[in-house]
């Protein structure tokens, strides 16, 4: 009787607030007219016309990646980004990217585990974390980043290529305590990605456990400004995610900070004037620089170089370029190799410990790191 009870719910017709339906395809940031033509039935749920089954509803909220329960509302909840979000042309805003929300509230998990993790194994504070937050002056955070990485202003000219100083600089950043995380899709979903034009990066400022977000979509070279950009953020003590669109920094304080600071650390003013005098060639400086062509002409634009009207230009040629690059390129890339840099190898190696120790379970392991099973193991075995 039961087993024939559960099965009429879950064939029987539900009512529910329509308005729910229109809420949870827009927050899904889907396009109507499309998901209408593959999925008939839910234009006709939010008309009105029909009634989902139990069945269908779960289907949907799986569809559109929201909570099953929040269906059942009788209004639509309020949702806000957990940190700030400066946008170049709106400032900052609070409004819902469903990708960048789920991807800043999965990393705050991952960060609340980790810091209650390291506070229980007796580990110190991170002295460097917010250092800086009453006194923001640029060359003094400069100096100190470069002394807590052991780095002098010629640090990029020891590395062969922009690739090499990009992975010393991260190696670096993570011995520090520092959690770095290249992605860019929720998770290990590569149908849901995070456009390089909506979020950069973002940082989850902590004392014990500080996470930064890089998205691995953009140039590697323009990742640099950005490491930069939220290492700044950390000294700072201010959490936040930003676009940067055009390679311009939101107007507000700490970003416009955050911005001179990441210029001036990777291309610091005098070394560049000297290099300009010789050669006004982008592409030579960037390789001097070791970063991308872009950050080298908006240093040119900021120093009075070039006009702003010709770093626009040139800001929308290459970017260009660097879509007909990725066009051309194929391959799905080793899935091991880049779960390395979607977990960080310091994060990891704090979830290896902990299981290893007792301290941790493996449903648990498994819901932190994303990957279950075989994989889990496969991937730790390989790496620990």
């Amino acid at each position: 009787m039961f087993f024939v009870s559960f099965v009429a719910v879950m064939i029987s017709e539900i009512n529910i607030n329509t308005g729910l339906i229109d809420w949870a395809v827009s927050r899904a940031g889907l396009d109507k007219s499309e998901l209408f033509i593959k999925n008939p039935s839910i234009q006709e749920w939010i008309e009105g016309k029909k009634k989902p089954t139990f069945n269908q509803l779960q289907d949907f909220a799986r569809k559109v990646h929201v909570p099953f329960g929040y269906l059942f509302l009788q209004n639509p909840p309020i949702e806000n980004l957990p940190i700030p979000f400066f946008r170049t042309q709106k400032g900052a805003g609070q409004d819902i990217n469903l990708n960048i929300f789920d991807t800043i509230t999965d990393l705050q998990k991952r960060q609340e585990w980790l810091k209650d993790y390291l506070i229980d194994n007796e580990f110190e504070k991170l002295d460097f974390v917010g250092k800086f937050r009453d006194n923001p002056q640029v060359f003094k955070i400069i100096e100190d980043i470069r002394q807590a990485l052991s780095l002098d202003e010629d640090w990029a000219s020891e590395y062969r290529t922009w690739e090499d100083a990009l992975m010393g600089l991260t190696q670096k950043i993570e011995d520090l305590g520092i959690v770095v995380v290249f992605n860019s899709v929720v998770g290990n979903n590569t149908h849901r990605p995070i456009k390089v034009e909506d979020c950069r990066g973002f940082v989850l400022v902590d004392q014990y456990a500080p996470f930064m977000f890089i998205n691995s979509a953009d140039a590697k070279a323009a990742q640099m400004f950005t490491i930069i950009h939220e290492l700044a953020h950390i000294w700072t003590g201010k959490s936040a995610g930003f676009d940067f669109r055009g390679m311009q920094p939101a107007n507000n304080p700490i970003e416009l900070l955050c911005d001179k600071v990441a210029a001036e650390f990777l291309v610091p003013e005098n070394k560049f004037l000297i290099q300009w005098a010789e050669t006004q060639d982008i592409s030579q400086l960037a390789k001097y620089f070791k970063v991308s062509q872009i950050v080298i002409a908006r240093r040119a634009n900021d120093l009075g170089k070039i006009s702003k009207s010709k770093f626009f230009n040139f800001y929308n040629d290459y970017i260009q370029y660097l879509n007909n690059k990725k066009i051309n390129q194929s391959g799905g890339g080793d899935f091991y190799k880049t779960t390395r840099k979607r977990l960080s190898m310091t994060y990891a190696g704090h979830i290896n410990h902990a299981v290893k120790s007792g301290q941790l379970l493996y449903n648990e392991a498994y819901r932190l790191t994303g990957l279950k099973g075989d994989t889990f193991r496969k991937f730790f075995k390989e790496n620990f």
